[in-house]
């Protein structure tokens, strides 16, 4: 098989093809607004690159350890940038926050930033799914679903740090003693518990049932 025919069905197996089109649909939704003269949320692109960022990691740390008898240097650096930039990906959800000052046709609004969020959401299960064939192959399926249920939490939480508290993914890297002091304080104090636990909470349980739909669907196709 021709190299591009194997990239081409390898993709179509990762959910390339409707994530790239979920996208291009938001896109063309959001330049189309501003032809029809309603300008600004061009920061919703960004945050659309920043949940593209979790898929590519994927992609690279599975080709860095497929075929690989070690995990090497590759994988470890491609799954911590997959891992620290996971919630972005369900982050684009949070948008909807800013659609009361959009100001354009109201259901237009909402179908953009319905398409922004839907692309972010296949992006992080499609992510989420080729990091779980990868523990499974090394460690088993019990450990799999562990890690599956651990990234979904943490990113619950990061969705929460980001909406809230303002952090990025890369500030862990940049300013990890900042970072960590507000963390501690945060999970220090009580009376921040019900938004936390609330929010957090809410969004991992829409990456997970997202997940869990990705992953159905799936194994029926398996099973034909």
């Amino acid at each position: 098989m021709f190299p591009l025919a194997r990239a081409h069905r390898h993709l179509a197996t990762r959910l390339f093809y409707p994530s790239l089109a979920a996208s291009a649909l938001a896109v063309v939704l959001l330049f189309a607004r501003e032809a029809m003269g309603a300008g600004g949320f061009r920061f919703l692109l960004w945050n659309l690159f920043l949940a593209w960022v979790p898929y590519i990691a994927a992609l690279y740390a599975e080709h860095w350890t497929v075929g690989r008898t070690r995990i090497g240097a590759g994988t470890l650096i491609a799954g911590a940038v997959w891992l620290l930039f996971l919630p972005n990906a369900p982050y684009i959800m949070t948008d909807f926050v800013h659609l009361p000052r959009m100001g354009f046709v109201w259901w237009y609004d909402v179908g953009t930033l319905l398409a922004f969020a839907w692309s972010g959401c296949l992006l992080g299960v499609a992510s989420l799914h080729v990091m779980q064939e990868l523990v499974r192959a090394r460690l088993g399926s019990a450990v799999a679903w562990g890690f599956v249920l651990s990234c979904v939490g943490l990113s619950g939480l990061g969705i929460y740090m980001g909406r809230f508290l303002r952090w990025n993914s890369w500030d862990v890297l940049t300013s990890p003693r900042s970072l960590a002091t507000e963390l501690v304080a945060l999970l220090s104090d009580p009376a921040a518990y019900p938004r936390l636990v609330g929010v957090s909470g809410l969004f991992a349980c829409f990456l997970l049932l997202g997940y869990l739909t990705l992953y159905a669907a799936r194994s029926g196709d398996r099973g034909r």
